[in-house]
């Protein structure tokens, strides 16, 4: 009989299964937080929670050869993904661990950059205190993250519509309150910090790119995958939510964030 999956693993496959349609969903909100960081030439940045390598590549682009770009995530088959779309990008490394615990030296990168990948650290403070060790001084730091599940419709259009009496695990949306980010960097060490709402419409598509996503991937993704037997009741509800706000087939949900920047 196979071992059953932990959630971690889990969601690792889930990712690397839907990787092209969740970078087109969240590649217009990382870009945002990477135009805050304004990367230069000949800079090294680390790129924490990297999945499956879309923000490298935005990033090795921006730092040109005579950069760095040195991915983390502890999810190994994304990291597969990463690794095969930057093949031959010199400038591209990776490693496989958990970010809070990451031993790069002190005040070697120029920034840390990161898409959703901040989110989920036990010890939040002790992860970013540690992101402000490895900058370099006027070095800095810039992420995206979720705000609240009720102001996300890309989370709550999904749960409502699914009707799934079941607990919701809310980690992902932990940097939800704007003072509680404010708290932990200030409690890191980090400085000139900037934390401001930006709201916009995302898509992976037309109605089966979404509803692929959500069944995997998100608040709604995380409770298929964990009790897959939920699936035959949620999809059909979940489908013909999304086809009332369809617009010429094309269908958009609203994405609540933070835009996060600060100094070391």
């Amino acid at each position: 009989m196979a071992a059953q999956l932990s959630s971690q693993e889990l969601a690792d496959r889930a990712r690397a299964e839907v990787a092209e349609l969740l970078d087109r969903q969240l590649s217009p909100l990382g870009l945002v937080a990477m135009d805050v960081l304004a990367p230069q030439p000949g800079q090294t940045i680390v790129d924490v929670g990297c999945g499956a390598g879309q923000t490298v590549q935005q990033l090795a682009s921006r730092v040109g050869a005579s950069g760095c770009v040195i991915g983390v995530d502890i999810a190994p088959c994304v990291l597969g993904i990463a690794r095969s779309r930057t093949y031959g990008l010199g400038q591209v490394h990776f490693i496989q661990a958990d970010a809070a615990d990451l031993a790069l030296p002190d005040e070697m990168v120029d920034g840390v950059f990161s898409r959703f990948g901040v989110m989920t650290f036990d010890d939040p403070v002790a992860a970013f205190s540690n992101f402000r060790r490895m900058i370099k001084r006027g070095g800095r730091l810039s992420f995206v993250c979720w705000r609240s599940l009720e102001e996300n419709e890309l989370d709550l259009i999904p749960l409502q519509a699914a009707g799934l009496d079941i607990a919701i695990d809310k980690t992902p949306i932990k940097f939800e309150r704007r003072d509680f980010v404010l708290d932990v960097l200030r409690s890191a060490g980090f400085v000139q910090i900037v934390i401001e709402a930006f709201d916009t419409r995302v898509s992976s598509g037309n109605l089966d790119a979404m509803m692929s996503v959500l069944t995997k991937v998100g608040a709604l993704g995380k409770i298929l995958r964990e009790t897959p037997a939920l699936l035959s009741r949620a999809e059909p509800r979940v489908r013909k939510a999304l086809m009332a706000r369809a617009s010429d087939r094309h269908i958009s949900l609203k994405a609540a964030t933070w835009i996060v920047s600060a100094a070391a």
